[in-house]
């Protein structure tokens, strides 16, 4: 027998062999019920798992999206204030140099200041001073010519009581007073 024929033969199932592929109601039913069964599960196990699966990764993947967007905020103002910064940094130097300028500028204006009223004060001690020294010239002249007068009057007092009448002593007081003028006990 050849190839052909034996093959014929089991497909045929002739000769009391079983047939290799048996196509039958019992297991045209059996693979439906697989099939229901596995929909079933596979609704079932979407429902139970593949769902909260997704969910799950929905939210994980709007999570991520959110700090993404969130870290892209954070560079942009990040960046932003850093150029702020940098900005405020460049004018720095300026801003410290006119600072400076400013207090160089308040400091000799206060130097000045301080220059004049101390010229001021030592124009009123000076001043203070000359009138204090005036006085006290007029006051010891006020004395000589009080101590003058004591010592006049006592050697006249002397002279007349010895020698001199009444109207002579009274006529040498008049010549002596004369004599010193009216300016000298004024002075």
């Amino acid at each position: 027998m050849n190839t052909i024929q034996s093959m014929n033969l089991l497909l045929t199932g002739e000769e009391g062999m079983s047939r290799l592929f048996d196509l039958d109601i019992q297991l045209l039913h059996d693979s439906f019920l697989t099939l229901v069964a596995v929909f079933v599960l596979f609704l079932a196990g979407s429902f139970f798992f593949f769902n909260p699966a997704r969910k799950f990764l929905e939210k994980r993947k709007q999570g991520i999206a959110d700090d993404i967007q969130s870290a892209k905020n954070e560079r942009e103002e990040a960046e932003r204030l850093k150029k702020e910064y940098e900005e405020k940094l460049s004018g720095v130097d300026s801003q410290v140099e006119q600072i400076l300028s400013d207090a160089r500028r308040k400091a000799l204006s206060n130097e000045n200041k301080i220059i004049i009223e101390a010229k001021e004060e030592a124009d009123r001690i000076i001043e203070r001073a000359n009138q204090e020294a005036k006085l006290e010239k007029q006051r010891v002249a006020h004395e000589v010519k009080n101590e003058m007068v004591s010592v006049a009057t006592a050697m006249a007092g002397k002279i007349v009581a010895t020698s001199i009448d009444e109207a002579t002593q009274e006529r040498l007081l008049d010549e002596t007073l004369k004599e010193m003028g009216e300016n000298t006990w004024l002075s």
